[in-house]
């Protein structure tokens, strides 16, 4: 009998260090803060840390008539400033076309301005998937998605371009040596150029066949990061079946890459499925250190590094939240994360990640699968953190809210100065529930 009761004392032990219990890891508190903008909805990327030392961001509208808002919170005041409403930003208030409602892009600074580009938030859903906004009567179709740049010091904007076809802008980074801006488009994925100095805008094609637009087999998940190496002023952006195009600097030519992304540690997948961001990398980020690019695979949650010289991908480690490793299991974010980027010292990586909820000792399951890019059950939220010097791996712990709520649909991260966690998270209070800035402290 004592035998067997040291036993069942053994096994208890080891279920609870395998994370089942969530015992084991530190939770981290999160501080909420309200900009002022009820229906705020699901931002993605759309925050940076400027060199003023304020964070800057974009809460999104679902709405047809009312845009985007910018913001910038300065963590020194505690302070949040309006800095504007996209549609009034991109010249089109009363004009009663679909709003600007959101940005989807990262602000790159260059020279005491911050660029970003804008992109719908009224859409139609047609077979479960979000396509371009219908107008109603009154209305008229979204005018597509603008490049603007923000300057810091007087508080203005400059509209400097119009995308192609109506779109919106999906993705965008900047080379700022170069003063060239990049984009791919939605719901299409037309990628085009634009010249800062010489104002010029250049179409040069589509990435990835009828893109989101399409239907069934026509159908293609388009990549969300587009990586640009300083040096030579080359871009890369990848396709769902896993190809690599690289533009180089002055070329109007994808060109395809021998590597690609098609790497069985990522798992089997579609490239016509809604449901996955397919063999696309999710989010990357360049490394000065060695001059090469990393990034994440949004469905594995695999860390790997791209070296544009070489032209190989190197797998390194999965970085996905300690439970997420032992569930064996993918998070329930159909696409992955895109809170993904290289903080402020120049060499640890900053993650946000999932990691299952367990109740009762059984892990809360989601949607087997679903045809388009959402959370498919509840999670947990993780901070994790990758010294790309050692090589260190380090889960820092759940977030949660200090009502015991969880931040949910997290997308996008900054890192301030003094290694503050910033992010847009929903928050619900009084029952009602919007997307607002959220930080973390107290990431040593």
């Amino acid at each position: 009998m004592k035998i067997l009761t040291g036993l069942f004392l053994m096994l208890t032990v080891l279920v609870r260090q395998d994370g089942f219990a969530q015992g084991d890891l530190k939770k981290l508190t999160a501080r909420t803060y309200n900009s002022g903008f009820a229906i705020g909805h699901d931002t993605y990327n759309a925050i940076s840390a400027a060199s003023d030392g304020k964070i800057y961001y974009v809460l999104s509208s679902q709405s047809i008539d009312t845009g985007g808002q910018m913001y910038s919170f300065d963590p020194g005041t505690g302070r949040i400033h309006h800095c504007g409403d996209l549609t009034e930003a991109c010249g089109e208030k009363g004009l009663k076309t679909i709003a600007q409602g959101k940005s989807h892009v990262r602000f790159v600074e260059s020279n005491g301005k911050l660029y970003f580009a804008t992109h719908v938030g009224y859409y139609s859903m047609v077979d479960g998937m979000e396509k371009m906004g219908i107008p109603p009567p009154g209305y008229k179709a979204y005018p597509g998605g603008h490049i603007l740049a923000y300057d810091m010091k007087t508080g203005k904007f400059d509209d400097l371009a119009i995308a192609p076809h109506q779109e919106g802008i999906l993705t965008m980074n900047m080379d700022t040596k170069r003063g060239l801006i990049y984009c791919i488009t939605w719901p299409t994925g037309y990628v085009f150029r634009y010249d800062v100095g010489k104002k010029e805008l250049k179409e040069i094609g589509l990435l990835s066949g009828e893109g989101e637009n399409g239907s069934g087999k026509d159908f293609r998940v388009l990549c969300r990061s587009l990586a640009i190496n300083p040096t030579d002023g080359a871009v890369y952006a990848t396709t769902s079946e896993g190809t690599i195009f690289c533009l180089k600097s002055g070329s109007n030519v994808l060109e395809p890459l021998e590597e690609d992304m098609r790497k069985d540690y990522f798992g089997i997948y579609d490239p016509a499925s809604a449901g996955s961001m397919g063999y696309n990398w999710r989010q990357t980020v360049w490394y000065p250190g060695n001059k090469t690019i990393y990034g994440v695979h949004g469905n594995s949650g695999y860390l790997f590094q791209f070296d544009p010289r070489a032209e190989r991908v190197r797998v390194l480690d999965r970085i996905t939240s300690e439970p997420s490793k032992r569930s064996g299991m993918f998070d329930q974010f159909s696409y992955g994360y895109l809170g993904f980027i290289l903080g402020p010292d120049q060499h640890t990586l900053y993650y946000l990640t999932g990691g299952p909820v367990y109740k009762e000792g059984h892990r809360v399951k989601g949607k087997n699968s679903t045809a388009m890019g959402e959370a498919k059950g509840l999670e947990d939220l993780h901070l994790v953190t990758y010294d790309l010097l050692t090589g260190k791996y380090r889960d820092r712990g759940a977030v949660f809210y200090p009502d015991g709520q969880r931040p949910v649909y997290v997308n996008s991260i900054a890192v301030g100065k003094d290694g503050t966690v910033y992010t847009l998270a929903r928050i619900t209070e009084n029952g009602k529930t919007r997307t607002d800035l959220v930080s973390i402290g107290g990431v040593k």
